[in-house]
């Protein structure tokens, strides 16, 4: 019996995971991928927003010769705190149901990668899965086209070819400007009215340059309708429409946390963000014993979660299991017997 089963291990999850070791809990992370598995699906050069020690977990520092640390950096930095710690995680073993026993104890029921049922008994469960499997489908005719993708890696394959990107923000710019660089041609089409105010500063300048260059050529207030085998459809803002020859389209349309372990369970979601119900104080949702930490405790928009901030979620949760424990241990106290 475990003190603490943790769904998912990413930066929150094994922050979750070490503050609980730290004041005594036994704690095991479940990991249907492996460690940090939405940072490895990040494009392969992507550069942090943050500084390294933003990202820091459990005290251990982040070097880093960069102002902002790189993908790579990040993987070697979360393989290495996992390491020092020794954290205990079930690698490619996914969690399909969580199941409250008569005792307010918790089973986890998962599948490892060779098709076994496994089940972990705790007194508590963190869900910290993160959002990154779960792409924002646009719903158009063709989206299920092989020459659609929701996750960017790298530039290469794209060379001299005719791209669409789909998205306004930084995942969709900073792709951009990696297409930039062999030669592709680029149609960048947006709903909104002008870029995301959350461009990382360095970078907008020189996105802004390529578009006046008219190596990036920018489709504002306009959305993609249709994508055909060698064209897309585009609705503009004036609403006439016109089509585009294509050869890839990158979505990039953002990610959705999944709750389905949080509503099987029971926990509650609020009716306008479908956010699940928890106390920011403590991360425990309304079903007790069961926490959220990082980005599934957002609403639809992920980005209201970030590693800076969910990168605490885990201390929060340790220090209330332990509180609870003591307050148990204090009211319980030494029982009478009667004779």
């Amino acid at each position: 019996m475990e003190d603490v089963i943790i769904i998912g291990g990413g930066p929150c999850g094994l922050s979750a995971a070490i503050e609980c070791e730290r004041v005594g809990l036994s704690a095991v992370i479940i990991e249907k991928h492996n460690i940090v598995q939405s940072i490895y699906l990040y494009p392969t050069h992507m550069q942090f927003f943050s500084t390294a020690e933003l990202l820091e977990i459990g005290n251990v520092p982040f070097s880093s010769p960069n102002d902002k640390p790189f993908r790579y950096e990040a993987l070697a930095y979360y393989r290495k705190v996992a390491e020092h710690f020794g954290l205990r995680v079930h690698n490619y073993e996914e969690a399909r149901e969580i199941q409250r026993k008569e005792d307010g104890t918790f089973e986890v029921h998962t599948v490892n990668r060779r098709g076994e049922a496994i089940v972990h008994q705790g007194s508590h469960v963190v869900v910290a899965t993160g959002y990154f499997d779960h792409p924002n489908y646009l719903g158009i005719p063709g989206e299920e086209k092989d020459k659609v993708t929701h996750y960017f890696r790298e530039a290469h394959p794209y060379t001299r070819t005719r791209v669409a990107i789909i998205g306004g923000s930084n995942s969709a710019v900073d792709a951009a400007m990696e297409l930039v660089r062999v030669g592709a041609h680029i149609d960048m089409v947006y709903r909104g009215t002008g870029l995301s105010d959350h461009i990382k500063p360095w970078v907008r300048p020189l996105f802004e340059s390529m578009v006046q260059k008219n190596r990036i050529t920018l489709h504002l207030g306009s959305r993609v309708n249709e994508i055909l085998d060698n064209s897309i459809r585009i609705v503009h803002a004036d609403g006439s429409e016109s089509e585009l020859d294509n050869d890839f389209v990158l979505a990039m349309t953002g990610f959705r946390p999944d709750r389905q372990l949080l509503t099987s369970i029971g926990v509650e979601m609020s009716e306008d963000m479908d956010k699940p119900m928890y106390n920011p104080q403590t991360m425990e949702s309304s079903v007790p014993g069961i926490y959220v930490g990082g980005v599934i405790a957002s609403g639809r928009n992920a980005n209201e979660v970030f590693i800076e901030s969910g990168r605490w979620h885990g201390r929060y949760i340790a220090e209330h299991i332990i509180s609870k424990s003591e307050h148990m241990n204090s009211t319980s106290g030494p029982q009478s017997v009667e004779q």
